[in-house]
């Protein structure tokens, strides 16, 4: 690794890495914690919906007002200092900003965001992982075809899976399974922005002091943000889920080698080299003794006798047969991190994880029985989840994408489980939608199934 020295001998050249970043919400605002300490960084631009937004944030994270308090981004490209605004097209446009780094969340604005960097030149941190499951391989391809670096966003599980997959595959071992850590029962699917934190054991006290997204939180409880992060992972590497989604079965740390390989081999994996979440929780909501909550794994397999030799006398916890090893990490530091993406891009020309094929998809799910004439609200709200499936599958049932189930009505009913479909709702005419259906257009002819 040098990616500090390359920034530190790019701060002496008096010519830092010119950075914007797209939106000051939680992940944001801690990177802006550690950019300031970053040498050969500088955030020239933020823009956000809510400018004010933007003070507060970066008052949080412990910047002075006058960093903040260029006139526009020119003054800042030559003062050192950051320029706030609302518009975020003009930030991508301007000439010296190398790294454009989006943390909006929303998937239409991603997709206009990228787009906008191919046209201007920029590389592409992409934080918003929710544009990427709606439609990420269509734009790691234009960004490839611009010239320009697609990433995703080092510190945010999926890139961090990503980085472990690569070890291990360039490390000479199969890879078997790799994934994420959540808490996560069953019933967590019908849970709501009004239900979450009961699961989550925040009283109506805290949640009143607190700063705290119903629907945000929501989203992680009812597993819809983790069918998106591991739809990236699969995109981005090329491991598949399996047919019916994710599984979550509870699994600690030093239970991860028995627990994800293949079922033929006494494990709870539908195939090798699956996308898999584990829980945090036992099916009967006892904690999982040493839980990966909060981190990322990979599982691995020896090829030989001397392999499996070297796993034992080097201390790898195996399975029973001694095939299966794993690593993982913890935790992950969010956006305390992403400034390891913003300097691979920048410096080396290479993404933190781009995906390459469309193997993975998000499809809309509804939470109970929904009526015809009912409006969608989308992630982490009252009507539906997100819920994994491999690509083909859901182009076969013409799944919607969650991205896509914003603000929109059904023309039918659709009963609690079930998918909904392009078919059940009323859909306009938008650049997000034109641009998923040209993905689906684009990548659908290479897709493959996993084995039944």
């Amino acid at each position: 690794m040098n990616l500090h020295r390359l920034l530190t001998e790019r701060a002496a050249q008096g010519k830092p890495v010119r950075v914007v970043l797209l939106g000051a919400g939680k992940f944001g605002t801690m990177f802006l914690s550690q950019a300031r300490r970053t040498p050969g960084l500088h955030v020239a631009g933020i823009a956000d919906l809510s400018p004010q937004r933007v003070r507060d944030a970066l008052a949080r994270a412990g910047w002075p007002q006058a960093q903040y308090a260029a006139a526009s981004l020119g003054q800042a490209l030559d003062s050192g200092g950051t320029f706030i605004t609302d518009d975020a097209l003009s930030l991508i446009a301007a000439g010296p900003v190398e790294v454009v780094i989006d943390a909006t969340g929303a998937p239409a604005a991603g997709i206009r965001h990228v787009l906008a960097c191919c046209q201007h030149g920029k590389h592409v941190v992409m934080v918003n992982v929710e544009a990427d499951a709606l439609a990420g391989p269509l734009l790691a391809r234009r960004c490839r075809e611009a010239g320009v670096v697609y990433s995703l966003a080092y510190g945010d599980q999926p890139a961090l899976i990503c980085e472990m997959v690569d070890w291990a595959r360039a490390a000479g071992f199969e890879v078997v399974a790799a994934g994420k850590g959540t808490k996560y029962l069953p019933e967590y699917h019908r849970s709501t922005p009004e239900t979450v934190w009961g699961y989550y054991g925040f009283s109506p006290e805290m949640v009143a002091r607190g700063d705290f997204n119903g629907r945000m939180f929501n989203s992680f409880l009812d597993g819809t943000k983790s069918a998106i992060e591991m739809a990236a992972v699969a995109n981005a590497t090329g491991l598949t889920p399996a047919p019916q989604g994710l599984g979550f079965p509870p699994c600690g740390v030093d239970d991860l080698p028995r627990v994800l390989k293949p079922r033929s081999d006494g494990g709870e994996l539908h195939h090798r080299g699956q996308v898999e979440v584990v829980s945090s929780l036992e099916r009967d909501g006892r904690p999982v003794p040493r839980d990966l909550r909060w981190g990322v794994y990979v599982t691995f397999a020896a090829d030989s006798d001397y392999v499996r030799r070297c796993f034992k006398e080097y201390g790898l916890v195996t399975d029973d047969s001694g095939n299966y090893s794993a690593m993982y990490k913890p935790y992950h530091l969010i956006g305390l991190e992403l400034g390891i993406s913003v300097a691979s891009v920048a410096l080396r020309g290479e993404p933190t994880g781009a995906p390459h094929g469309f193997l993975g998809d998000v499809v809309a799910t509804a939470k109970r029985d929904l009526k015809a004439g009912e409006t969608l609200d989308g992630e982490g709200g009252f009507t539906v989840y997100g819920r994994l499936l491999p690509a083909a599958d859901s182009l076969a049932l013409g799944g919607l994408p969650i991205g896509l189930a914003h603000g929109v009505k059904l023309k039918r009913s659709v009963a609690a489980g079930a998918p909904v479909t392009w078919g059940d709702v009323e859909l306009g005419d938008s650049e997000a939608i034109r641009f998923r259906r040209e993905m689906e257009q684009a990548f659908a002819p290479s897709q493959t199934r996993a084995a039944g």
